[in-house]
């Protein structure tokens, strides 16, 4: 088996310090962004994701801007975004943004698309939500013509048709995946284009995602797509500390601010320290711990589900911007050892 590749996700969140009452600044917050992915390149960690948002707690409503300020400072880090609401953008100008992105880190851009599990870009951008999955099926397919083809010819029901018009600046070798929170539709919709699969586990037991899984591979499989090309991601929330108690305890405040918020939103019974206790454990999607500890459950949901990279998404709510660096630099040089020495 190939080496699995580590990597860290945000959504540059910006939420009040439960201690001061202050809140940072959109400013500052990306900022930080940019000095965390430096640290991940520096200290040899293989991707760094940022998520599309448009709230008020969080500040990257633009992550191809935030990466390609971290372009010319990295060497070999990943830049993707975790994810790209594509249903509510121009597939036109992803494409550009990102063909621009990787000749700005010499090929090193990914696009992760999405349906979105956040839908304030709809209204925003001026898109209905009872086009959701018709949006996302219209706009994936021109984006991958205009990845695949220089001249587009394109009619859809949602954009503009386009008549043999060329997009550019043209780009090598660009990676587009989707993301999937558990739907088996978007992962047969990956498996029947050949796409690289990136899970959002962020609840319940990652056992429960191996079905999806497997109907991922079946698919692709099936559609005689180059298995060496098969690609399968998972992203989770956690955070490493020195110890176990001292990461346990950290974050707490941070997972319950966060899940709180989104919970009020969507009906979720409230987030509390039993759920996260039980969440954390060796069958839980939440990775926080000292070292050996989260090292031990990315190995642990490697032979479960047999993945080819592992993000964690740090932080969820509020953290302190040094306690944010401290976990990346823990990530990278303990905790990758361990996984690489695992697996190989």
């Amino acid at each position: 088996m190939s080496r699995l590749e580590l990597g860290i996700t945000t959504f540059a969140e910006v939420m009040e310090d439960p201690e001061t009452k202050k809140t940072i600044s959109y400013d500052e917050r990306i900022r930080q962004v940019v000095d965390e992915i430096k640290l991940a390149d520096d200290l040899g960690l293989d991707y760094f994701g940022i998520g599309e948002h448009h709230r008020k707690d969080f500040a990257a409503s633009a992550p191809h801007m935030i990466l390609a300020a971290a372009a010319p400072i990295t060497k070999k880090i990943k830049l993707g975004s975790a994810v790209t609401v594509l249903s509510s953008e121009d597939p036109v100008r992803v494409y550009q943004n990102f063909a621009t992105l990787n000749a700005l880190s010499n090929g090193r851009a990914e696009v992760m698309v999405g349906r979105g599990s956040f839908i304030e870009s709809f209204p925003l951008f001026g898109y209905s939500l009872h086009d959701y999955d018709e949006l996302f099926s219209e706009k994936l397919e021109l984006l991958l013509k205009i990845r695949n083809h220089e001249m587009v010819d394109f009619k859809g029901k949602h954009r503009a048709n386009i008549n043999h018009l060329g997009v550019y600046p043209r780009t090598n070798d660009l990676s587009i995946s989707v993301a999937v929170g558990g739907t088996p539709e978007s992962v047969i919709r990956a498996g029947k284009l050949g796409l690289p699969l990136f899970l959002a586990i962020i609840g319940g037991s990652p056992r429960m995602f191996k079905g999806l899984v497997d109907l991922y591979k079946k698919t692709y499989r099936a559609y005689g797509h180059d298995e060496k090309k098969m690609f399968i991601s998972v992203h989770s929330h956690g955070y490493v500390a020195e110890t176990y108690e001292e990461a346990f305890e950290t974050y707490y405040p941070s997972m319950e601010q966060a899940m709180n918020v989104i919970g009020r939103e969507r009906g979720w019974s409230r987030y509390t320290k039993e759920t996260y206790e039980k969440t954390n454990g060796m069958e839980g999607a939440l990775y926080v711990g000292d070292p050996e500890y989260v090292a031990k459950k990315i190995i642990y949901l490697n032979e479960i589900l047999g993945i080819n990279r592992f993000t964690l998404h740090v932080p969820v709510g509020y953290l302190r911007h040094d306690l944010v660096m401290k976990s990346i630099e823990l990530f990278a040089t303990k905790v990758k050892p361990i996984v690489d020495k695992a697996i190989k």
